[in-house]
């Protein structure tokens, strides 16, 4: 495992999504107190009439007893089950608003990330050693610094306030009960106010400074660099392993083409080009087998074993060497050349079998300019 101090590198996308799958981001305990708190008083305050004509109507529906009620057990339980009733279809609405505003909270300082990995068992976190570890940690350190922080000042803010206001609360006892209400749930509300201010500030710090956090933990050695390098282009060593295999297979089909060839052309021991021609299946001949230097010789001793005619061309072996893949048909530059070849091997075959008279010398190629690398290295050369 790389040490911290060898971690500079950022976070690239890949680790920072594999972070996300496991559960971690960077979320803001301080805006996550913020907007519930916000919410809740701004709703406290847009339906303050309501509220308070609803819980002084509540509070003296309980207080107000009769005969009936004192006699029989039945009443008392179905008026308490009813204010139970009238309490939660008020606290509900407000709670689940606040459930609201604290996911709204998550989304809006880490994004949204679902995923289960954090749920799953993990023996780690119950060794006592590594939990007294993150407990010392910077960033476990940092973070109870801050709340211990935000708490004085929500301490010292709430209680200056309280003392400012006291004389507030002790008139509301010579109010009367509607009131009192009204006017106490108007002074909450303004020490709501001051500590949302309190929290908006801290939220304001606390939200860059978790993603910086975030991306800090995040950081990548050099090594762990190129792990995930190899990781996504693969392992070299493997790569190299498997092009060599494919190249050896591809070598040992192309070889196994060479006896099933028309002719083959040399240059004459440098380039080795095999060629195969069916009117019935091809629009114009093909290349079935090529190689250089030892594959050259290769292709010459299995096309002389077969009976293939080997014939010394050293121009056209090196422009189909150059300009033609195997399993590919020579282009139409190469066509005139390549036919005018295939009729002089048609020619000798007829003579050695008796049905032709044997055919001259081969008429010297005349090959397009430009087609021919050994030609267009010396022209390169001599314009130099």
């Amino acid at each position: 495992m790389a040490d911290a101090q060898d971690r500079n590198l950022p976070a690239t996308l890949r680790r920072i999504a594999k972070a996300k799958a496991d559960g971690q981001v960077a979320r803001s305990r301080d805006l996550g107190h913020l907007l519930p708190l916000s919410l809740g008083g701004a709703a406290l305050l847009a339906f303050a009439p309501q509220a308070t004509h609803w819980a002084a109507q509540l509070l003296m529906d309980g207080l107000r007893f009769d005969a009936q009620a004192l006699s029989q057990t039945q009443t008392m339980t179905e008026r308490l089950g009813m204010s139970g009733v009238r309490l939660l279809s008020a606290v509900l609405p407000m709670g689940l608003l606040m459930i609201a505003a604290a996911v709204l909270a998550a989304m809006l300082s880490g994004g949204w990330n679902f995923t289960l990995k954090p749920l799953a068992p993990n023996a780690s976190k119950l060794n006592p050693i590594a939990g007294v570890g993150r407990l010392a940690s910077k960033a476990h350190l940092v973070e109870t610094l801050k709340a211990v922080t935000l708490a004085l000042i929500l301490a010292a803010i709430g209680a200056v306030y309280l003392r400012a206001q006291i004389d507030h609360f002790h008139d509301a006892l010579a109010m009367p009960l509607p009131t009192a209400l009204a006017h106490t749930v108007w002074t909450v509300l303004l020490g709501i106010g001051l500590l949302v201010l309190a929290l908006a500030l801290f939220a304001l710090i606390d939200v860059p400074l978790q993603r910086h956090l975030f991306l800090q933990r995040l950081k990548m050695s050099h090594e762990e660099a190129r792990q995930e390098f190899k990781e996504l282009e693969g392992n070299v060593e493997v790569k190299a392993k498997v092009k060599a295999r494919m190249r050896e297979i591809v070598k040992r089909r192309m070889l196994t083409e060479v006896p099933r060839a028309d002719l083959v052309v040399m240059n004459p021991t440098h380039y080795a080009v095999a060629l195969k021609y069916d009117e019935s299946t091809m629009g114009a001949p093909r290349v079935v087998a090529k190689g250089a230097d030892l594959l050259a010789l290769r292709i010459r001793d299995l096309a002389r074993d077969a009976n293939v005619p080997v014939l010394r061309l050293p121009p056209l072996a090196r422009a189909l060497y150059t300009h033609v893949e195997i399993d590919r048909e020579v282009p139409a530059q190469l066509f005139a050349a390549v036919a005018q070849v295939l009729a002089y091997v048609y020619q000798l075959r007829a003579a050695l079998s008796g049905r032709a008279p044997m055919p001259g010398e081969l008429p010297e190629l005349d090959l397009p300019p430009g087609l021919d690398p050994l030609e267009a290295s010396a022209a390169g050369g001599g314009a130099e």
